[in-house]
């Protein structure tokens, strides 16, 4: 397998900042692709663009969210050529989890101040795998999705954290049942890039990455009203023009429905034993580059970046605009990148407060986007209302 690298930055690519970025007006996407290709020198002042964004939007606050990873399934019918999470049944480490191994995770993160039950889980894999579907019929479910609303409901009943279920594809039905049981869900769009799902790129054998089915599931739940978190993956064979197209599109989502919650710009970090071992890791500026390029196009959005996938310089991703960290677990592992700890939220609060901003802990869903979730009746605006502070951050202080 062969990287189709980004286009490298150029000496040449960029004069002074555009005054459309400094006078804060929405980037067009012939800008927005020289920004990512500007030279080391510019990226000082793209930087500093990009931060004064992000403090007209919310200043001088960095949120993140308290949460306990559920794997509800590491089974999966995608092949994915930069992931170690997914398992065929029977290779080492296959495992569904039993409704008494998530209640068991929840509750030990009840006891440390947790709020969020982020589920992650293979896309349908009962659809490739009997043995899934076997699994499901002694569970007493249908498909994988039946039992994930089962344990984002069984979460919301008998604990107070709040479930945010990240479950690859969904039909507008299932976005519609799974709201009643979580106050926001998500899917990464990753790339509007079509060709890499052909023979050899990074969603070689992937069904469910062709873009526009993700897409589609990120617009329905749009037409739901739904809080969704989307996001980029950086450096899995994109172009610099291939980011630029993702983050317009889920741009023109939000514009269109107001839903998008949030967007993560998450870096490729290489692995051994997957496909893409020897693939080139993005490097540090083009990551600040395409974090600082995100908040320039989407001024008004939540951006967000791992600071474990940039350790132990995440701190200067708070240069180039984000205004949130994401998930980070006191208990849990990151399941995903296993090799990559979260940060000690101890030493998060330095780094942020190193910056000059201060520390917030929100729930799963934003502060701005409460008014959805306490909109649907029953026991998931209970939970909610029980779980927000007056101005909408998690009730649990750090």
């Amino acid at each position: 397998m062969s990287p189709v690298t980004a286009s490298k930055p150029s000496s040449h690519a960029l004069a002074p900042i555009p005054s459309e970025v400094l006078s804060g007006s929405p980037l067009s996407r012939e800008t927005a692709c020289r920004l990512l290709a500007c030279s080391d020198d510019v990226l000082p002042g793209l930087l500093s663009a990009a931060r004064a964004a992000k403090e007209r939007f919310k200043p001088g606050v960095i949120t993140y969210s308290r949460k306990v990873f559920i794997p509800l399934t590491n089974l999966c019918r995608d092949y994915c050529g930069y992931c170690i999470f997914r398992r065929n049944p029977g290779d080492p480490g296959a495992h569904t989890m039993t409704p008494e191994e998530v209640l068991d995770v929840v509750r030990q993160g009840e006891t440390l101040g947790c709020t969020e039950a982020l589920f992650s889980l293979g896309d349908k894999p009962e659809l490739l795998f009997p043995e899934m579907r076997d699994t499901l019929h002694r569970l007493g479910y249908h498909s994988t999705l039946h039992y994930l609303e089962a344990m984002c409901e069984l979460v919301l009943r008998e604990t107070s954290l709040l479930p945010h279920p990240n479950p690859g594809l969904m039909s507008a039905e299932w976005i519609r049942r799974l709201a009643t049981v979580s106050p926001s869900m998500g899917l990464m769009l990753e790339s509007t890039n079509a060709g890499l799902l052909q023979a050899g790129a990074a969603h070689d054998n992937a069904p469910d990455k062709l873009p526009a089915k993700r897409l589609r599931t990120i617009e329905d739940a749009g037409k739901q009203g739904v809080p969704f978190t989307t996001g980029l993956l950086i450096g899995i064979g994109e172009t610099l023009e291939d980011r630029v197209d993702t983050l317009l599109a889920i741009r023109g989502l939000h514009e269109r429905y107001g839903h998008v919650q949030e967007v993560i710009l998450q870096n490729f970090r290489a692995k051994p034993g997957i496909p893409m071992q020897d693939w080139p890791e993005p490097a540090p500026a083009d990551m600040l580059r395409t974090v600082a390029v995100a908040r320039l196009l989407m001024p008004r959005v939540n951006i967000q970046a791992p600071p474990n996938l940039s350790a132990p310089y995440y701190g200067d991703l708070l240069d180039a605009g984000i205004n949130d960290w994401g998930g980070i677990s006191p208990l849990t592992p990151d399941f995903i990148n296993p090799e990559k700890p979260w940060p000690h939220l101890a030493q998060l609060r330095l780094r942020t407060e190193a910056k000059g901003f201060q520390l917030e802990q929100r729930l799963p869903v934003y502060p701005e986007f409460l008014p959805q979730a306490l909109a649907r009746p029953g026991l998931l605006a209970d939970r909610v209302r029980g779980a927000a502070d007056a101005q909408g951050y998690a009730r649990r202080a750090v």
